[in-house]
């Protein structure tokens, strides 16, 4: 993880210029959760996600890019494929905040200033930090512990982007999140006296995924590009 955040502050302070050209705007799709409670499908969302992104593009390759956005974490296991958790029959909800930086890379020029329709698909990952409710599983049913916690991971996300208006930018993205915590789905309670309460794989930490649109607006001084 720290080779990780040295990379990364080390591509957002070289190559910098003076003009730039700004997005700001919104995402709007689901989320779902991939552990040790509910189904394990990787694209199923079944909760509200939304939130606000910025990116400030550095060349017609590469973005830096940050975003804020809540949802709602669920897993049920009736609605697993697995029979031992349909059996077993846990569910549980939790509020999370996630804020995420990184950069976005296009498989083709996205020149914003060339009067053109354009579109690309896209790669984006960097770091994410997500807060979540604490929770365990007591006679079977989710009881919080009345705290919350942060968990890091890394997002990798896919999408394609146009700019189907002057000054819009559309984009459609789906994104897994791995993080570095087992706590998000109450298999591993934070409370040390709770820990007989544990279950589930332990070599397996929980992820989850955003898929949903982007909707940014276009500002700012026409970019100097760099040449490569």
């Amino acid at each position: 993880m720290r080779h990780l955040t040295i990379l990364i502050l080390g591509i957002l302070t070289t190559h910098l210029s003076d003009a730039q050209i700004n997005e700001i705007g919104v995402f709007v799709g689901g989320s779902n959760f991939i552990g040790d409670v509910g189904a394990t499908d990787y694209i199923s969302p079944n909760q509200l996600a939304i939130g606000g992104i910025y990116k400030w593009n550095r060349s017609r390759r590469h973005s830096y890019r940050a975003s804020l956005i809540f949802s709602e974490l669920e897993g049920i296991d009736i609605n697993s494929d697995d029979p031992r958790r349909i059996q077993r029959g846990y569910e549980f909800s939790s509020k999370i905040i996630e804020a995420s930086l990184g950069m976005e890379f296009t498989f083709m020029d996205f020149n914003l200033h060339s009067g053109e329709k354009i579109g690309t698909p896209y790669l984006y990952t960097g770091i994410s930090v997500t807060n979540h409710d604490n929770h365990y599983f007591l006679n079977d049913v989710q009881t919080s512990e009345n705290s919350s916690s942060w968990a890091y991971g890394i997002p990798m996300a896919l999408g394609f982007k146009t700019n189907f208006l002057e000054s819009l930018i559309l984009g459609i993205e789906i994104g897994a999140r791995y993080t570095f915590s087992d706590e998000l789905d109450g298999s591993v309670p934070d409370a040390e006296f709770r820990q007989p309460f544990r279950f589930g794989n332990i070599n397996n930490t929980d992820w989850y995924v955003f898929s949903g649109i982007t909707l940014t607006y276009t500002f700012g001084e026409n970019p100097c590009y760099c040449v490569n």
